[in-house]
């Protein structure tokens, strides 16, 4: 399973505190969750009859041999996970990590596919992985049928086959959502459009599942049990909560190519670093500029005056301190072009949150400052 961040950075630097790292994979961090101990310990007990049936005698080891086989079991998942890691690296996608966790595994990249083919790629290579795998097992077990190792390979054999057939049913936010959203960017252009289907794919499979073990199972006689419930809960709620986050995201992401820096910046005056305050202000009023660039003794810009902190500043202060007082410096990543829009340009806002941001033209002139606020109006009003 893959996930797109909102917001890009360092893997370590945002590493949940609950995370152990265990290694690389083609330079990609891979992290385990501690929520896996707890199917680690799942598992051992439920397999412990099955352990005690197929080799008899074992005593407490038949719990050893569950935790055994979740370790192997996450290895494949591993696989699966990994194959998402280096088909994205291989189209150029970074890849920050592979988490394994309660449910599974999920690849976390900076950014996405760029077009429908690609998307495709990085997508069906995670299931077809885990169908490979779980078809090489099933070889295997005409090799190794007895045994606690019969057992381990017919289940890890059954597992794959079930991880890879369920990652290609078409909705979010399974594998096989994806392969269906490139197909509906594919044949309408819009990408955002794939997502929304393929989200509300998602939905109904998360219908379908929950239908299945409450209503349907037991009215044709098959065995349910409490446990089933639960699983199917929260499988349901997986499936439909991803489904639903896909589906808003697509919707705002719909409505961001509206956003353009260039026609949202605010005209700036520019003046030197020992100005003023309120001779900065009064000149800024008069020029009718609605922000204020400081200047160092260069003549370059190296700090935005803050709005806010102009109006918390007192009037009879305000002829005493110099206008770099109330100016946040200029650091990296507050400076980008004035032609960014849409995506980009939230992309580029996300990554250093700040209250205002320099723009400057192709040429390096100071074109203006977007100031986050006018963003986020301009968002709510659509544009």
């Amino acid at each position: 399973m893959r996930h797109r961040p909102g917001e890009p950075g360092p893997p370590a630097a945002r590493r949940p505190g609950d995370t152990l790292r265990i290694g690389q994979i083609g330079g990609v961090d891979v992290l385990v969750r501690s929520s896996w101990l707890v199917v680690a310990a799942l598992l051992a007990v439920v397999l412990a009859p099955e352990v005690e049936m197929a080799q008899p005698g074992l005593g407490a080891w038949k719990y050893v041999a569950g935790v055994a086989f979740a370790v192997l079991l996450y290895l494949t998942v591993l696989l699966h996970e990994a194959s998402h890691a280096l088909m994205a690296q291989h189209y150029g996608l970074p890849v920050k990590s592979i988490t394994l966790h309660f449910l599974g595994g999920v690849t976390e990249m900076d950014g996405e596919p760029d077009t429908p083919g690609r998307e495709f790629g990085v997508s069906v290579v995670g299931p077809l992985t885990s169908l490979g795998v779980g078809l090489v097992f099933l070889g295997l077990h005409q090799l190794v049928t007895s045994g606690v190792l019969g057992l381990a390979v017919w289940s890890l054999a059954y597992a794959n086959l079930a991880v890879g057939v369920l990652n290609l049913v078409p909705g979010l936010p399974l594998d096989g959502g994806r392969v269906l959203r490139s197909a509906v960017w594919k044949a309408t252009g819009n990408p955002h459009q794939g997502t929304i289907v393929a989200g509300w794919g998602g939905r109904v499979f998360a219908v379908v599942v929950l239908v299945y073990f409450v209503a349907i199972a037991p009215a044709t006689g098959r065995a349910t049990s409490t446990s089933n419930y639960v699983i199917a809960l929260i499988i349901a709620a997986f499936l439909w909560t991803g489904a639903t986050q896909s589906i808003v995201s697509a919707r705002i992401r719909r409505r961001l190519p509206s956003l353009r820096a260039r026609s949202l910046a605010r005209r700036t005056l520019a003046v030197p670093h020992d100005l003023p305050l309120s001779e900065a202000v009064r000149r800024a009023r008069e020029q009718q500029a609605g922000s204020i660039v400081v200047l160092d003794a260069a003549g370059l810009p190296t700090a935005i005056v803050n709005e806010a902190s102009v109006v918390a500043t007192p009037e009879d202060r305000k002829p005493w301190l110099p206008v770099s007082s109330v100016a946040r410096t200029i650091e990296p990543g507050l400076t980008f072009s004035a032609s960014l829009s849409g995506e980009p340009l939230i992309m580029a806002m996300q990554k250093v949150p700040a209250t205002e941001y320099l723009l400057v033209d192709d040429d390096g002139t100071i074109f203006g400052v977007l100031v986050t606020k006018d963003v986020d109006q301009a968002f709510a009003a659509g544009g």
